[in-house]
């Protein structure tokens, strides 16, 4: 059995208005409207509360919701905006909009960078850095040494900390990336311009046919 009795008069916690989230993302009405299906279906795979949970969120992305991953990690900390440990439906498709080809290049570089931010400084300091590398790596399935991981941390350091205090700042960041455009090219998902088909497998990776929108 489903989690919801009607599309029409059943709506999850933290639902808003398709029209208002059109209005504040790159996403039309439509499209919103498709987003929150693929909501529905993240939101019930586990526990059946229409609201997203951190296991949901990485079975969504890896197949399994209890391996640690500080990669999936804080990109749930940046989805779950209220942080209440839980992901809403607006939640949900303003932060998606990041990554929309029509998305400002400014929030994308600053959703990058908050990425980085393990610690919530407002800084990018050298062991958090070291820390996401590691994990992009274990991502990828790559290994590198401690010490290509040290070379990698140290030639970051020595381009992007001009002021030369030991940590990256937003300014840094902004001006280390419009040099390296490369580090913010997953931040733009080209099939979020046009959702009107199922999605792909990657996004959604559960047990249950993908939704066809």
């Amino acid at each position: 059995m489903g989690c919801f009795v009607s599309k029409s008069t059943i709506r999850t916690p933290g639902h808003e208005d398709p029209t208002i989230l059109a209005a504040e993302t790159p996403f039309s009405v439509s499209e919103v409207e498709a987003l929150y299906e693929l909501f529905k279906k993240i939101s019930c795979s586990i526990i059946k509360d229409g609201l997203i949970h951190k296991e949901e969120f990485q079975f969504a992305l890896f197949r399994n919701q209890n391996k640690r991953n500080l990669f999936a990690d804080r990109i749930f900390h940046l989805f779950d905006d209220k942080g209440n440990g839980v992901i809403d439906f607006g939640e949900f498709v303003r932060s998606l909009g990041v990554f929309h080809p029509n998305a400002s290049y400014d929030s994308k570089v600053l959703f990058a960078y908050r990425l980085y931010d393990l610690r919530h400084t407002g800084f990018i300091e050298r062991e958090e850095l070291k820390m996401m590398v590691h994990a992009l790596l274990f991502e990828s399935n790559l290994e590198l040494s401690d010490d290509l991981v040290e070379l990698i941390v140290d030639k970051t350091f020595s381009e992007a900390d001009f002021k030369g205090d030991g940590k990256i700042d937003l300014e840094e960041w902004k001006e280390f990336v419009s040099k390296n455009p490369s580090l913010i090219k997953n931040m733009t998902l080209p099939y979020l311009k046009d959702i009107t088909l199922a999605f792909p497998s990657f996004i959604v990776q559960s047990d249950v046919e993908d939704v066809e929108l």
